[in-house]
């Protein structure tokens, strides 16, 4: 027999469920920062599907120029989202990173 000190814990949060009240009223309930189905929702879904994508293929050496347009594409729909949040830091993120990978698919479009 293991011991397991989450166990209990993780049986409670199971067999919890709150009322829509008790979400929208509760500071001890962890709820999600950004709202869900609007238009950013969506976008940093599709995005992020993009950026998880490329990842998937990094590495492969036939796929370079595949990973090179699925991570401009995410991570350009990535800085639109940073922008309409008015985020400074994903802005700055995304936006040197678009940079750097246009800077790259030039270079491999050029060789």
């Amino acid at each position: 027999m293991s011991f397991n000190p989450f166990k209990n814990l993780y049986k409670k949060a199971l067999d919890t469920t709150f009322s829509k009240q008790e979400l929208e009223n509760s500071t001890r309930i962890f709820k999600s920062a950004t709202p869900k189905y609007t238009f950013d929702w969506y976008l940093k879904w599709i995005a992020s599907t993009f950026v998880l994508g490329a990842m998937a293929i990094r590495g492969v050496p036939e796929f370079q120029m595949w990973d090179l347009i699925l991570s401009a594409i995410g991570v350009t729909l990535w800085l639109w989202v940073a922008i309409i949040w008015k985020d400074r830091a994903l802005i700055l993120l995304n936006g040197v990173g678009l940079l750097f990978l246009i800077r790259n698919l030039a270079i491999a479009l050029v060789q």
